[in-house]
């Protein structure tokens, strides 16, 4: 066996050898030899090249255009106390080597023997230094120990994402994705080819009191070095500025080049009230759970957070946020929440014209509320403009050019969202129900079932996966959906109500019309919406009810009227002046 070891470019003498120094891939035709992750590619693909031979090779493109002596290439490769055959080893790795490349020793076109003298590269050779041009920031690890103060690392991990996303020339890997790996404890280099990042960034926060200490570390994700660390420790108060010196440190150690009002935006961070930023960092923590359950203490924690301090503006954009889905997903009357959702959201703009998520917020109270789908469209792509990289923001404007019929604009939205966001399971989900919208029911079952293999008590991907089940006249897998998703979410109207439209498309009206009675019971009790009631009517062949009810759903504003016209399960209304003229009065645009 050979004993190797690890050739070194520091220890070369300076000739063309600079070159090493100054990159880790050195390309030459339509190869490329990556230092760092010891390969060797063709066209992007890899080329198996044993460790000795890569050495050699890796040699010769340090002296490109010299000749290396075989002296030069046992005294730098083969250790003095390896007892071989020197000769053979040395000619089978260049064999080895011109086999990679395709070379040939009569005609050499990279690399050239010098009869009993040794070898040069007499390529042409391209060398780069790769941007790093990627980031993950993995989930901070709470030391506290204390799992109440779980939300606190979680929005100090999120805020950091946040910040270092404001940097146009890095793609950074968005918080839903990287909350997947919390508690994972897997090599670094591990996690970064699966999210196919360059650099990741991992450490530590600690809350005591009023004080805040953060370790920070960046790694090589090739090569799994260490670039650079820091500890911060400050005052709950400048919690924003200790972010933002954190994100500014990172840029500068991967030599980022930032535009006056990337600087503008890091520099940006006023003193933060305590109290009001750690509420703020609940409400998310919530509204991050995506839940029924979950929004109220969303909407609880925001509301806290604005009564401590009245000028927070991305406070006022989460309780928006947190009403509107509140309203959306049917849990409380329209009018118990829209009138002040739309207000939370005006307010957050006022306070900050600039605020993207503000004016995500208002497109969506625009959408669900009041039909006004023209403003609603520049506002969300206003927010797009803001900050390209908020993927929310591309899957509600995904979620809403759905509704409206333009699909293929529609499906690219929802894609550019998972790009930016590729685990979020509500951003998935979006994505399946535009299947759903488009009549595309396969691509919209391998959607949502890929969401239940990620999170299989997603309650809402159960419920719309029975659509395209029930479309498909696949019957029995429809009410399992649909059972699986009332056994996750008991309290929810809007889902016993779709367990019982399937039941009646099932041919099950016995057990449709016992869920229809016990609606009527829980309307005294909770909101029921009628939009979904009328499609259980309909269902069960009640035309005129279900016209009703529709027609009732429309005086309330009642969001789920938003699918009206791509709701395949109204078809059978469509011929009908009066649902025709309700059409008109929703003000689709053509």
């Amino acid at each position: 066996m050979i004993a190797l070891r690890h050739y070194s470019f520091g220890d070369q003498p300076d000739r063309m050898g600079k070159i090493a120094r100054q990159t880790h891939v050195v390309r030459f035709g339509h190869f490329e030899l990556d230092l760092r992750a010891g390969e060797l590619r063709k066209q992007g693909v890899r080329i198996k090249l044993q460790e000795q031979p890569f050495q050699v090779l890796a040699l010769l493109l340090e002296n490109c255009g010299q000749a290396v002596t075989r002296e030069e290439l046992r005294q730098k490769i083969w250790p003095a106390d390896t007892f071989v055959d020197f000769d053979h080893g040395l000619n089978a790795a260049i064999n080895k080597i011109r086999e990679a490349l395709g070379d040939s020793a009569d005609k050499p076109r990279f690399v050239e023997t010098l009869p009993r003298r040794g070898y040069r590269f007499v390529g042409a050779i391209e060398t780069t230094a790769p941007r790093i041009e990627s980031l993950a920031v993995l989930p901070l690890e709470n030391l506290s120990c204390d799992p109440e103060q779980e939300y606190f690392a979680e929005g100090m991990t999120e805020a950091l994402i946040t910040t270092l996303a404001k940097i146009g020339a890095l793609r950074v890997v968005s918080r839903t994705t990287a909350m997947y790996y919390k508690g994972v404890h897997r090599p670094v280099r591990e996690i970064a080819k699966e999210l196919q990042v360059d650099v990741v960034v991992e450490g530590t926060v600690l809350r005591s009191g009023d004080r805040v200490r953060i370790s920070a570390q960046l790694v090589d994700a090739h090569a799994d070095t260490h670039l650079w660390a820091e500890v911060y420790d400050r005052n709950m108060r400048d919690v924003l500025a200790l972010q933002s010196e954190v994100a500014q440190a990172i840029a500068r150690e991967i030599q980022v080049k930032l535009t006056p009002l990337e600087k503008a935006q890091l520099a940006q961070a006023s003193p933060m009230v305590p109290e009001a930023y750690e509420a703020y960092l609940k409400g998310r923590y919530y509204w991050n759970r995506r839940s029924q359950d979950a929004f109220p203490k969303g909407v609880q924690f925001f509301e806290e957070a604005i009564a401590k301090d009245p000028g927070f503006a991305a406070a006022y954009a989460g309780l928006s946020d947190c009403l509107c889905a509140l309203g959306s997903w049917s849990v409380v009357a329209p009018e118990e929440v829209y009138p002040k959702n739309k207000k939370m959201a005006l307010r957050a703009l006022e306070l900050d014209p600039g605020l993207s998520e503000g004016h995500a917020s208002i497109a969506w109270v625009k959408t669900w509320h009041e039909y006004d789908f023209k403003d609603a469209e520049k506002e969300f792509e206003r927010s797009i403009e803001l900050n390209p990289r908020y993927p929310t923001a591309h899957s509600w404007f995904g979620f809403f050019l759905g509704n409206m019929g333009r699909f293929d604009e529609a499906l690219t939205e929802c894609k550019r969202a998972i790009r930016l966001d590729p685990l979020s399971m509500p951003i998935q989900w979006a994505t399946g129900w535009v299947y759903t919208m488009a009549r595309r029911y396969d691509e919209s079952i391998a959607a949502l079932e890929k969401v239940l293999e990620f999170d299989p008590d997603f309650s809402s991907a159960h419920v719309v996966l029975g659509y395209p089940l029930l479309q498909k006249s696949l019957y029995p897998s429809a009410v399992n959906a649909l059972e699986r998703a009332v056994k996750l979410s008991p309290r929810s109207t809007m889902y016993l109500s779709v367990l019982g439209e399937v039941y009646a498309r099932s041919r099950r009206p016995e057990e449709a019309l016992r869920i229809l009675d016990r609606l009527r019971e829980l309307s005294s009790q909770q909101y029921v919406s009628p939009y979904y009631v009328a499609r259980l009517h309909l269902a069960l062949g009640n035309r005129d009810e279900a016209l009703t009810l529709l027609e009732t759903a429309y005086r309330e504003r009642v969001p789920s009227m938003l699918f009206l016209k791509t709701d395949s399960l109204l078809d059978d209304l469509r011929s009908d002046p009066r649902f025709q003229d309700l059409l008109c009065r929703m003000n689709f645009p053509g």
